[in-house]
């Protein structure tokens, strides 16, 4: 055998190992471990924890060590929080490639919960755009919990007097993906025709106020039973989607913003203008790729068209949050609850917002 043949079957066959190993490495679950003891001088909280990567059912309701804040750190009492698939993906952890940052075979960080609003309780020295008595609203790790730190530079906002605690904490993940995606990637301008794929849920109904305030003809797609709440929230047009294909309309849309992945790119470029461009926020679930199926097939093949398809990855940023909090306090924006669940049943709330129905946000109560 050539030389050649022998490195070519030999970096084959090296593949083949490498890509096996990474299968079974990032597929492997360990089981979970005893919670850690916790310092007798402590000063405890409850939260919501998890130890090992599964269903709901993996997710305990128990006492943590009340946390201090640093120097640069706001403590914040939280009044609400909310939950995005981002909990529920990273309680699976999966798809599993988040697993290389999240932990291999159990979580590194044991806390869930990112969405809160809530009361500054303490603020660290040098912090000078926070006091204690502040409301405020924002993202940081671990908000399914009764306190919160938080750096004073991070995503960390005040509430708006009009705007309730559930409200404001619905805010943070879900409108800034909105506002990013159709902002920052679909170049939104006023008089655009912009359709909302997954008008009803959680990036949906602040996606269909957040193109209105641009000065958008807004469409959004949705189910029989969210038709009027889409209307009412400002959608000029709504679409059943149980009805109608919203790609077979014969109408077209400078930007479309995908948040369920249930058609094919080449029907939604069938609907775009010769310019347009398709955002695409949500997809499919799965163990492997699951929902970034969607935006890998996007970067293949948007070059070989004249319309843009791009991913959103939101990141949570304190100008946008302040964006958010203007258009709040003027009346442009309300957030939409669903339902509500006390900390002691977050499994529960998670576990409804895997089904992939809710109608706006899914709130978590500290009464």
């Amino acid at each position: 055998m050539k030389l050649r043949y022998k490195v070519a079957l030999g970096f084959l066959i090296f593949l083949m190992v490498a890509t096996s190993s990474l299968v079974v490495i990032l597929g492997y679950t360990a089981d979970c471990g005893p919670a850690p003891a916790v310092s007798a001088e402590s000063e405890l909280m409850k939260a919501v924890v998890y130890r090992c990567y599964g269903s709901p059912d993996v997710l305990e309701f128990t006492d943590v060590a009340k946390p201090t804040p640093a120097d640069d750190e706001v403590l914040i009492k939280i009044a609400a929080a909310a939950v995005n698939p981002l909990d529920w993906h990273f309680m699976r952890g999966s798809p599993y490639f988040i697993r290389l940052g999240s932990g291999l075979g159990a979580p590194k960080n044991t806390r869930l919960g990112v969405d809160f609003a809530g009361t500054v309780a303490a603020v660290g020295k040098n912090v000078t755009r926070f006091k204690p008595g502040d409301e405020v609203f924002g993202g940081g790790n671990g908000a399914f919990a009764e306190y919160i730190t938080v750096r004073e530079d991070r995503a960390l906002v005040l509430k708006p007097a009009n705007i309730t605690f559930e409200q404001a904490a619905s805010v943070p993940i879900a409108a800034i993906t909105a506002l990013q995606a159709l902002r920052d990637l679909g170049k939104i301008e006023p008089g655009q025709k912009v359709l909302i794929n997954g008008a009803s849920g959680g990036v949906g109904t602040f996606a269909v106020q957040i193109a209105k305030a641009f000065g958008a003809e807004v469409t959004g797609v949705c189910s029989t039973r969210n038709v009027e709440m889409v209307r009412s929230i400002g959608a000029d047009h709504v679409v059943d989607y149980t009805k109608e294909d919203y790609t077979r309309s014969g109408k077209h849309y400078d930007l479309i913003i995908d948040n369920v992945g249930n058609h094919s790119l080449s029907a939604n470029r069938r609907i775009l203008t010769p310019k347009g461009i398709m955002v695409i926020v949500g997809g499919p679930k799965g163990n492997w790729l699951g929902p970034v199926m969607g935006p890998i097939k996007a970067l293949m093949y948007s070059p070989f068209v004249g319309q843009d398809f791009v991913m959103v990855l939101a990141r949570l940023r304190t100008q946008d949050l302040a964006f958010l909090s203007d258009l709040m306090q003027e009346g442009k924006l309300t957030p939409v609850i669903d339902r509500r669940y006390r900390l002691s049943e977050v499994a529960a709330a998670i576990r409804y917002s895997e089904e992939g129905h809710a109608r706006g946000k899914i709130v978590i109560e500290f009464k």
